[in-house]
């Protein structure tokens, strides 16, 4: 689905900054910078309201925020998260729901929009369905009805009806029935192994430090990256936007997103969420992926840009599912999807992988697009560093 060019969606770790769309604030670090001393302004960029201190991150979702009644208990971290999933559900920006989002003068917790009371009480409902008729989870959300529109058709028409079919995948897989034709879980993982340079190799690569570019969506400029990884499992990956590094990172137990240009500028990951950063640390070194998650399925196969592919499934801790796409010819890994849980549904994340070359022996990507439901970038990689020293600062939690 082609996204409204209205929606205002900055990427990544930038983009979960979403949380606001439906409180306000009880006070958090401000940036260095406003966006009219920079001379531009990003959607979810504002002034934090005039505290003496700001509240401990660790404060529940009611705590931190101002007037938060519907999405109550929750981490900042899924509390943001949940929000991407409300804008994503109606093509929505922030400013269709808040007075002067998008400005160096935000008012999240003004009700005076009547989209953000309707949407709370929207949340409500969907709760009062999960809980009346599926014994709560999530099984009905609100891209059940809106799939990307604020009005939700009622109306089956003849052009859908009759046309090219709608398909969307769904979160949790089916195993393939027997008789499919596709090959064990170990069959294609071993595949896999080979072909990214056989398990010596992997095994031999330690660390590195890859130099590159990502595009954030729908910005022209391409900000420096740099990829840092350390094995087994610790990753960071540190964007320098104009207005500030945005980070994500894994220390292999913990995990942490940085944000500079909004009003929540670092925060921990916590439950689903810490899982899918911890992962995707992991997949920096993938040689131990097979083992990491578990009750593992491989479904039915599926054509990704026109290439076969064999599609498998695993699970992780707190509800983690992350579905996985290996290139039926060469065995290469060339797309992910992770899915976290959240109260009021599951939170999806996509990398797509490309360009693979040897690095050290071992097939790496070169080029890589990361998307969840409220941003995208697409890296590029110029030089991978193998096997340098990479200081344990790297990964420690970010500091503005």
């Amino acid at each position: 689905m082609r996204l409204p060019s209205k929606r205002l969606i900055i990427s990544g770790a930038v983009a979960l900054a979403i949380g606001f769309a439906l409180s306000g604030t009880n006070g958090a670090r401000q940036s260095s910078a406003s966006g009219s001393q920079r001379g531009f302004v990003l959607p979810f960029e504002g002034t934090a309201s005039a505290q003496t201190a700001a509240p401990s991150i660790n404060l529940p979702s009611d705590k931190y925020f101002k007037k938060v009644t519907v999405l109550t208990g929750m981490p900042v971290d899924e509390f943001m998260g949940e929000m991407g999933l409300f804008s994503a559900a109606l093509s929505y920006c922030c400013g269709d729901c808040h007075v002067n989002a998008g400005t160096d003068n935000p008012d999240w917790a003004s009700d005076a929009k009547p989209t953000k009371v309707i949407a709370r009480r929207m949340a409500a409902m969907v709760y009062a369905i999960n809980k009346q008729n599926f014994g709560g989870g999530n099984r009905v959300t609100c891209w059940t009805c809106h799939r990307g529109s604020p009005n939700p058709a009622v109306t089956p028409a003849p052009d859908v009806i009759y046309g090219e079919p709608l398909i969307f995948a769904e979160d949790v897989l089916k195993a393939a029935p027997p008789g499919s034709g596709t090959p064990t879980i170990d069959q294609i993982f071993d595949k896999f192994t080979q072909a990214i340079g056989g398990a010596a190799a992997v095994a031999a690569l330690n660390s590195y430090h890859a130099v590159g570019t990502s595009n954030l969506y729908e910005e022209v400029v391409k900000f420096p990256t740099d990829v840092w990884a350390k094995a087994p499992n610790q990753g960071s990956v540190d964007v320098h936007t104009r207005g500030g590094d945005s980070v994500r990172l894994s220390d292999g137990t913990r995990a942490w997103v940085q944000l500079p240009l909004t009003v929540v500028k670092e925060y921990p990951l916590n439950g689903s969420m810490l899982e899918g950063g911890k992962l995707e640390a992991e997949l920096l070194f993938p040689g131990r992926l097979r083992t990491y998650l578990n009750n593992w399925i491989v479904s039915l196969p599926a054509t990704i840009n026109g290439r076969a592919v064999w599609t498998v499934q695993g699970r992780g801790a707190n509800g983690l599912v992350a579905t996985f796409y290996f290139d039926k010819e060469t065995g290469l890994m060339t797309r992910y999807i992770r899915y976290v849980t959240t109260t009021i549904g599951r939170v999806p994340t996509q990398i797509d992988f490309s360009d693979f070359r040897p690095v050290a022996g071992v097939m790496m990507p070169f080029k890589w697009t990361y998307q969840w439901i409220s941003g995208k970038e697409e890296y590029e990689i110029n030089q991978y560093q193998p096997n340098v020293a990479v200081d344990a600062s790297k990964f420690a939690e970010p500091k503005l």
